[in-house]
């Protein structure tokens, strides 16, 4: 891979979605123009970030920009994690049984559930009273 080439890879989580580029580097990663040390403070959503790597042994051999909008910290890193796993697959084929076996290539479906009329809630139902 040349510097100016990159591969791409698209990662959605709740109502975020991740677009995320993969550079040949010295694995640096960039989420919304900061580092993502900056971007996410908790280290439990820095080790989601690095995930990927981390099963592929790849860790170092890339650099990444990623552009992250909606949801909250933990879907965007999430997010992010699925999108790097899908340009891993672009770059190697033979990272797809690895990273499908650690669950990184399904996207998680679940979402917030819509509010009915007559509840306060999706299912929280207002108290009976009998008198």
């Amino acid at each position: 891979m040349s510097e100016e080439t990159y591969i791409w890879g698209t990662g959605r989580r709740k109502c975020a979605i991740a677009q995320v580029r993969l550079f040949s580097g010295k694995g640096e990663i960039v989420v919304n123009d900061k580092p993502y040390q900056e971007a996410f403070s908790r280290l439990e959503h820095r080790r989601k970030i690095e995930h990927p790597f981390l099963s592929t042994d790849t860790t170092g051999r890339f650099r990444v920009t990623a552009k992250v909008n909606g949801g909250g910290l933990s879907s965007q890193a999430e997010a992010i994690r699925h999108g790097i796993a899908r340009a891993l697959v672009k770059e190697n084929e033979l990272f797809k049984p690895i990273l499908r076996k650690e669950g990184l290539l399904t996207r998680d479906a679940r979402v917030k559930e819509r509010k009915k009329y007559g509840l306060k809630r999706a299912r929280k139902a207002p108290q009976y009273t009998k008198r």
